[in-house]
């Protein structure tokens, strides 16, 4: 006898919205308007990341009931808030940094891999009726992109600015990828 996994309307629902969000953040982050600063594309590519983040939260909220979780998608919620604003600060300032044509293919050329692989291994996360646990299995890969991506910027010459952010954004979204397999492992 096969055991089929018939998902749930609530689990419908979740899933229904994880996938326009997903879209969402893919169109936002291909579509930004690239200039001669990596600094400036970081940031206009990360900004619908971070959208992204909040509302994967927001929607895991709508069906959540566990504690733990319910917290780390609060704190996510406040924090990526907080990095869109201090990108949207910075962002000015930023543009003022020029990149070499070189920099900029490389740095390019490595952002659409990472997107392109952290796309596809949240497209493909594995879903069931446990909302906390497709919530988490879809985080990893996009807070893991989000530290490729950060990693990727700081090979380059960025803006004094963005640097600290860049920082933040890994150790942040280490901490939690740990928090989240620790969760995911209960």
């Amino acid at each position: 006898m096969t055991n089929i996994c018939k998902f749930e309307e609530d689990t419908k629902n979740y899933l229904a919205r994880f996938y326009e969000i997903l879209e969402e953040m893919i169109q936002g982050m291909e579509g930004a308007e690239l200039s001669d600063s990596l600094s400036h594309n970081f940031i206009v590519q990360m900004i619908p990341h971070h959208m992204a983040a909040i509302e994967m939260s927001k929607n895991l909220l709508k069906y959540n009931p566990c504690a733990p979780l319910r917290i780390m998608a609060e704190n996510i919620v406040s924090m990526q808030a907080r990095g869109i604003e201090e990108m949207k600060e910075a962002l000015e300032p930023c543009c003022k940094l020029i990149n070499s044509n070189q920099d900029l293919c490389l740095y390019q050329h490595r952002f659409r891999q990472i997107t392109r692989n952290m796309h596809i291994e949240m497209n493909n996360a594995c879903s069931d009726n446990n909302i906390s646990a497709n919530f988490m299995r879809e985080m990893i890969p996009h807070h893991q992109g989000a530290i490729y991506m950060a990693e990727n910027a700081l090979r380059y010459c960025v803006c004094p600015r963005l640097q600290p952010m860049l920082e933040e954004i890994i150790v942040s979204q280490r901490r939690e990828v740990r928090e989240v397999n620790r969760l995911l492992g209960c």
